[in-house]
């Protein structure tokens, strides 16, 4: 059950912003009644780049982990504004390991014997073969997340939001974001393998839409073969980036070969 405030003491230079506590209709656990789960800027943020940096540079310090928001097109007042939010505690995330979660997912989106549908490419009998190996690289991790913020934020604008979370992966549980919903109802699965990612590929959350994620990549594959196997992971983490985008899973593999950032979006 939650105790205290971890927004006693918000970082100063913030923008005009609130406190946002879980709607009830959408909060699974009742003991996070009247308890804020995010601080949300009011408005998009000229700007954010740099106090995005400056956030991310004192989290330790805060117990606070930035991330760019933005809202569901035509509501943009959804998920963040109105506490459409179902938070959860951390250890729901402990309890878990990306092998499991994934194995469970793939499992879930298998085709059917009858299934006209060819098995994943590279994978014996479209099988789930396990985690990809680690990435290889000896770029910053942090400094890979900056860069993609500078990115993402030349192209449009964006909400902030504070989570009090120890790492990216942990945000998106503990803010009680929900946008894989029609894919798996416990974020906790999706940080899970998001933890796993940030050890394996040197990945960082960086944007949070409705049903959207970005992140970055430090040490991403640098060979097909290794790639498709971390297309794989793709596939039973967020299906839709294959079965929606319009390409075979070769090409998306081909795709992620050298990528310095990921993104997902779940029907």
């Amino acid at each position: 059950m939650p105790s205290g405030s971890p927004f006693a003491k918000l970082p100063g230079g913030l923008p005009p912003g609130r406190l946002i506590e879980p709607d009830e209709d959408y909060a699974d656990d009742p003991t996070w009644s009247g308890h804020d789960a995010i601080w949300v800027s009011d408005e998009q943020v000229p700007e954010v780049a740099p106090l995005w940096r400056r956030l991310y540079a004192s989290r330790a310090e805060t117990g606070l982990y930035p991330l760019l928001l933005e809202g569901l097109d035509g509501e943009p007042d959804r998920p963040w504004h109105v506490g459409e939010l179902g938070p959860a505690p951390v250890g729901t995330i402990d309890v878990l390991t990306a092998g499991g979660v994934l194995r469970r997912f793939w499992d879930a989106i298998a085709p059917d014997d009858e299934d006209e549908e060819e098995p994943f490419p590279g994978l014996p009998d479209g099988m789930w073969a396990g985690l990809a190996e680690p990435g290889e690289g000896s770029r910053d991790p942090d400094a890979a997340a900056l860069e993609l913020v500078e990115v993402l934020a030349s192209v449009k604008g964006w909400l902030l939001g504070l989570v009090p979370a120890a790492r990216g992966a942990d945000a998106l549980t503990l803010a009680g974001w929900d946008g894989p919903c029609n894919h798996t109802n416990h974020t906790q699965e999706i940080s899970a393998v998001l933890r796993s990612w940030e050890d394996r590929f040197g990945v960082r959350v960086v944007s949070v839409g409705f049903a959207t994620l970005q992140v970055s990549v430090a040490a991403p594959p640098v060979t097909y073969d290794h790639a498709l196997r971390v297309a794989a992971e793709h596939h039973a983490f967020c299906p839709d980036n294959i079965w929606q985008g319009g390409g075979s899973a070769e090409e998306y593999a081909k795709g992620l070969i050298g990528a310095d950032q990921w993104s997902f979006w779940w029907d």
